[in-house]
């Protein structure tokens, strides 16, 4: 039996990366995985594996799950045909970077929009489904970049939308506790991905820095944050909510 047998879960952004691994890996773990996805054509893909590897998924797209009447029609719709849910994943976000004096208006709204706000509105159409059920789990994804400055690039909005996320999530903890809805945060380093892989292969030397002196050497990949968060998602983390695990590979450590 997997960790997550029978519970239905709710996964924003799977359409790849640390999303499309989430996917993957919690219906792996006996879960039937509701996901969606912006892009019709990479959410249709992550289905088509997570079902040739035996797992139980049904995705949707195009949700933009910026648009707060959207993602709760896709939450609402979801409960329904599933009976309940038991977790939500809040694995989909879009940044915007630039420095404090040269990032525009325009983009701080977006970023904080697609990083902040997008948390808030699937939490707020999912909550009144999990009290129903009787509890469950928000996992929200934060970043190193909510808890410190970063040094190899401008992170002003990132920063200040993920710091968002993991208060939002201490709060959520708080009023999710007489309900028995658990909510935790996971904020990861740098993660290998499609959109990240340029940087990896041809990194500025302010970042190479950082990876020398991160005691795991080496860059995180998707699976380490989901390893996490099956962890955190699962009952074996029942008395655990309101936590921020950074997966760093310690180099936060080093301040």
């Amino acid at each position: 039996m997997g960790r997550l047998e029978n519970k239905v879960v709710l996964i924003t952004g799977i359409g790849g990366g640390m999303g499309r691994e989430a996917a993957r890996r919690f219906a792996s773990e006996g879960a039937t995985v509701v996901g969606c996805d912006i892009n019709e054509e990479a959410l249709a893909e992550t289905v088509r594996l997570v079902q040739a590897e035996g797992g139980r998924i049904s995705g949707s797209a195009p949700v933009d799950a910026g648009d707060p009447k959207a993602v709760e029609t896709w939450i609402d719709d979801a409960a329904a045909a599933r009976g309940g849910i038991d977790i939500l994943y809040n694995n989909a976000s879009i940044q915007r970077f630039g420095a404090i004096d040269e990032i525009s208006v325009e983009d701080w709204d977006f970023a904080i929009d697609m990083e902040l706000n997008i948390v808030f509105y699937a939490v707020r159409a999912a909550w009144k489904h999990l009290k129903a059920r009787g509890g469950g789990v928000i996992l929200n994804i934060g970043s190193i970049a909510g808890t410190r400055g970063v040094e190899f690039m401008p992170q002003n909005a990132h920063g200040a939308a993920k710091a968002g996320v993991i208060n939002l999530t201490q709060q959520l903890a708080v009023e999710g506790g007489p309900h028995n809805i658990r909510a935790v945060c996971i904020s990861p380093g740098f993660i290998q991905t499609i959109a990240t892989t340029f940087l990896v292969e041809d990194p500025p030397p302010s970042l190479k820095a950082a990876w020398d002196r991160t005691p795991l050497r080496g860059v995180g990949q998707p699976e380490d944050i989901v390893n996490a968060a099956v962890f955190l998602a699962s009952d074996e983390a029942s008395w655990i909510t309101g936590i921020n695990l950074v997966v760093d590979g310690g180099s936060s450590t080093l301040g």
